[in-house]
């Protein structure tokens, strides 16, 4: 299996599991980008899914491909990857992801399928086929960016918040049900720019595994248009179980706190992406969540619930690892 060239129908059927789990990506992320416009009542949930499906479609025209190369060329060796890797990686990745959503969990598809890559890459040809640099740039972002969002979130509502000390109430509130319309806007750009480019970069490296691309590795224009189009498909399907979780369980919003939140997701996800580090959307914008409910007070947070969302957060790459692991030897003993 060192040397696995497949023929059309073949790659074409790992292709559309991709598209599948890149489906799946926005239906389980979909909370992200619509919790807080929903749970403050700035848009009903079926305009606020259409909302930001149509942003996290259109997120390509704004940001390099940089996450993708990241995924595509920096998780494992590119010569390890191979079609039974990939199909053994997102196997991993939507099987993690399909049980934390019944559960009602926002863990993250990022890692799910990061981890997926790494324990089938890991599978095949040991611990020497991680590249250490990039996963671990990657892991990192499983502290980092919750901390950026709570931190970023945190700032932006107490300085705001300083700002518009002498406004009434309902003036605020006024001002950042259409305000919250454009943070939404922002962050779901920011969660397509970053989430899709992970189904870009695996599909892109089955394709260069094969000999399907010329040159060096790159990402064709189809299959960023395949990717972005399946992702917002996804988010139309909603994800309502964790919009739940994330829109009123964590801590209560109003369009103060939601705008806030927003824009400290958003920030925080721009950043990542032009940087090309595949972070995950679910953890920045809990983080951000709880920045903008620890500014009033700390009993606002719901903390055991954080937790619990923590402990779903450090288990995803060793969980996802371990099914892609055991996915690939299995195929490893059906093929010889």
């Amino acid at each position: 299996m060192d040397s696995i060239h497949l023929g059309l129908p073949a790659i074409v059927a790992i292709i559309l599991i991709a598209l599948g789990f890149d489906f799946i990506n926005g239906l389980h992320d979909a909370a992200n980008s619509i919790a807080t416009v929903v749970s403050t009542r700035v848009l009903p949930p079926k305009l606020a899914v259409a909302w930001a499906a149509g942003f996290n479609f259109i997120a390509f025209l704004f940001f390099g491909l940089h996450v993708a190369h990241t995924i595509g060329t920096g998780i494992i060796e590119p010569s390890v990857m191979d079609p039974w890797v990939v199909f053994s990686a997102l196997l991993g990745a939507i099987l993690w992801n399909l049980l934390t959503w019944w559960l009602g969990l926002p863990s993250s598809s990022s890692h799910a399928l990061i981890g997926g890559i790494a324990g089938a890459g890991v599978a095949k040809a040991g611990l020497s086929s991680i590249v250490a640099d990039g996963f671990l740039k990657t892991t990192a972002a499983i502290v980092l960016s919750p901390a950026a969002g709570f931190i970023l979130a945190l700032a932006i509502t107490l300085g705001a918040s300083w700002l518009l000390r002498r406004s009434l109430p309902y003036v605020v509130d006024r001002r950042f049900r259409k305000l919250q319309l454009i943070s939404a806007s922002l962050y779901s750009l920011g969660h397509g720019g970053n989430d899709a480019q992970k189904t870009m970069g695996i599909i892109a490296a089955l394709l260069f595994s094969q000999g399907w691309l010329d040159g060096d590795f790159h990402v064709p224009l189809w299959v960023v248009l395949a990717s972005q189009a399946a992702m917002g498909l996804g988010t139309l399907m909603g994800g309502w179980r964790i919009v739940r979780t994330m829109g009123s369980r964590i801590t209560d919003l109003k369009p103060f706190q939601g705008f806030c939140a927003e824009t400290a997701g958003a920030i925080s996800l721009f950043t990542a992406t032009w940087l090309g580090v595949p972070v995950s959307t679910t953890h920045t914008i809990t983080g951000a969540i709880v920045g903008v409910g620890s500014a009033r007070r700390t009993s606002a947070v719901r903390w055991g619930l954080a937790g619990n969302i923590v402990w779903a957060w450090i288990f995803t790459i060793p969980a996802a690892g371990g099914i892609s692991f055991a996915a690939y030897c299995l195929v490893r003993i059906l093929l010889l």
